[in-house]
């Protein structure tokens, strides 16, 4: 399994939310280019960037930023945030990004998923973010009331291979992944699913592991110091 530190910018700057919510923002770190590199240091193999301006906007904000920390660390990185469209995608991996994330668009525009799996195959993924299994879009601010495994499935039909899956009740509070919703959507789809939202300890990194799960997600624990990335490594490895 793959751990994948996280990095969330708004406004230039590396920030955490609670739960979504962009007036809970809190500086976590001085510089994103450092804590990149900082990461890449200590033996990570990928990056989650998230630009929170642009899930706000609908359209990219930290185009710059994001393309500066995939030259400079030389590791895969994978985006989302306000990638509405075929240009967006093509900007971003023609600037050296390896996997691209489409969060809204999945609902708003499952044709534009197609069209960008067909073009782009795995260097696709799909953000799916849900409050009490509800899928959310725009940059979390709207709800619906499409289930986060139906949305799986379509996604899944439509041929892309890769979930990140979000539980935005348990982002940014430290209080443990959703085991449940995981463990039913690794089971619904068969497909690479990342964990994101609520990793607070090791023991959350090896349920995750022990899962089956592709990939794991780590912000705030590692900002906070509750999760050693090292260690997360290694227990995402089997290696504890």
């Amino acid at each position: 399994m793959i751990i994948l530190p996280a990095i969330d910018l708004l406004d230039g700057q590396c920030v955490r939310l609670r739960r979504g919510a962009y007036e809970t923002a809190e500086k976590v770190a001085q510089d994103p280019y450092e804590t990149a590199r900082g990461f890449a240091r200590a033996g990570a193999r990928w990056l989650h960037i998230v630009d929170l301006n642009g899930a706000r906007a609908g359209k990219p904000f930290h185009q710059d930023v994001i393309a500066r920390i995939a030259e400079e660390t030389g590791l895969p990185v994978e985006v989302g945030g306000g990638i509405r469209s075929r240009r967006t995608v093509e900007t971003y991996l023609e600037a050296g990004v390896a996997r691209v994330i489409l969060g809204s668009a999945a609902v708003r525009d499952p044709a534009l998923v197609k069209e960008c799996v067909r073009a782009y195959g795995d260097k696709i993924a799909v953000g799916i973010d849900a409050r009490g299994g509800i899928v959310a879009t725009e940059g979390w601010l709207e709800s619906g009331n499409v289930d986060y495994r139906d949305l799986a499935r379509a996604m899944e039909q439509a041929g892309v291979r890769t979930v990140i899956f979000t539980d935005i009740g348990r982002d940014g509070m430290l209080s443990g992944v959703n085991r449940e919703q995981l463990g039913a959507l690794a089971q619904a789809v068969d497909m690479d699913v990342i964990a994101s939202g609520g990793v607070a300890s090791e023991e959350d990194v090896r349920a995750c592991r022990d899962m089956g799960l592709y990939g794991c997600i780590c912000g705030k624990a590692i900002y906070s110091g509750r999760l050693d990335l090292s260690r997360a490594l290694a227990a995402a490895a089997g290696e504890d």
